[in-house]
């Protein structure tokens, strides 16, 4: 009777498959010592910011109360967000850097990807909740203290532009660094848009420049978030990297000399900057399986920076043999 998942199920009979798992040991090691050399700048950086953040938003929040400015008020708010996304961040990069263990074979890595997923819905519902106080004003906008407000507002934008400096260098290295990033430049933007605000009351005496202005920010910071979100969504659930070409990778391990089929093909993101990929490659009955290997991680490693393989090879003749008994 026949076996309807025979295929890619390859229950060969003894002697008949050969499975190598490669992972460059030099490589690996490279990779950990620069992962844990970017960490530790990392957290150093991540806690000075965390520091000047969790100060300055005290301030700004008793000054928001003082003005009646619904702008410093957002802006603290958004720097409340602030202080506990780049806390989790911290936390992630602490964890992170914990060994594996017999039932977390990767270990924390992806902590980093928890705490940018996390930070980022915390940041859109922050940002939700000040569109909707914004709309609440516009029908009644309270008188506003536009000197104290200005000067708040100055300080926060200096405050913020110097985080955005210490963390700027690592927001292309670590998802998790660039939702940290991210959330500071937010409330740049909230800082600029206050002053914007400021201006406007106080040469003109319109207090609707600050809950219209707030509005605007929540719905850009809202749009500029969402790429983040959707990225720490499809590394969890093992996507492979937005930019990577399976097409391609699939043709390249066809054009190695006695190869003839790729399939159970899989490429995901482990980490930021952390790309393991598996497959089963099969090959001519009497090539050399070492040698195919060999040409394999080249290509893998020159033309698509992984290192982190599983690659099962399997004879042709094997396979062939195994369709055979299954279709009996």
């Amino acid at each position: 009777m026949p076996h309807s998942n025979c295929e890619h199920e390859h229950n060969h009979p003894e002697g008949q498959l050969q499975t190598l798992q490669v992972s460059s040991k030099a490589d690996s090691a490279e990779h950990n010592h620069s992962h844990s050399e970017m960490r530790q700048q990392s957290r150093g950086k991540l806690t000075l910011v965390l520091a000047l953040t969790t100060t300055f938003m005290v301030v700004e929040a008793v000054a928001g109360w003082y003005t009646g400015s619904l702008a410093l008020i957002a802006d603290a708010g958004h720097m409340l967000g602030d202080v506990a996304a780049l806390a989790l961040a911290l936390f992630a990069v602490w964890l992170s850097a914990r060994p594996a263990g017999k039932s977390r074979t990767y270990g924390f890595h992806r902590s980093e990807i928890l705490a940018a997923l996390a930070n980022s819905v915390l940041l859109v519902v922050i940002s939700l909740a000040i569109f909707c106080e914004a709309i609440h004003r516009f029908s009644q906008p309270p008188e506003i203290h536009s000197t104290p407000m200005l000067i708040v507002a100055v300080l926060g934008l200096i405050i913020n532009l110097v985080s955005m400096k210490l963390l700027g260098a690592h927001t292309h290295g670590s998802l998790n660094a660039r939702a940290a990033y991210l959330e500071v430049y937010s409330d740049m933007l909230a800082s600029c848009a206050v002053i914007v605000a400021g201006l406007v009351i106080m040469f003109t005496g319109w207090y609707l420049a600050d809950p219209i202005l707030s509005a605007i920010l929540s719905i850009f910071i809202v749009t500029r978030t969402w790429g983040l979100l959707k990225e720490s969504v499809d590394i969890l659930m093992e996507s492979a990297p937005s930019e990577f070409d399976i097409e391609a990778l699939n043709k390249a391990f066809l054009s190695v000399d006695n190869v003839e089929q790729v399939h159970d093909l899989h490429v995901w993101t482990i980490t930021s900057g952390l790309i393991a990929m598996s497959c089963h490659l099969t090959i001519e009955p009497k090539a050399d399986s070492q040698a195919v290997l060999k040409q394999v991680n080249d290509i893998l490693e020159s033309d698509f920076k992984i290192t982190h393989t599983t690659i099962q090879i399997e004879s042709a003749d094997s396979d062939r043999k195994c369709k055979d008994i299954c279709a009996v």
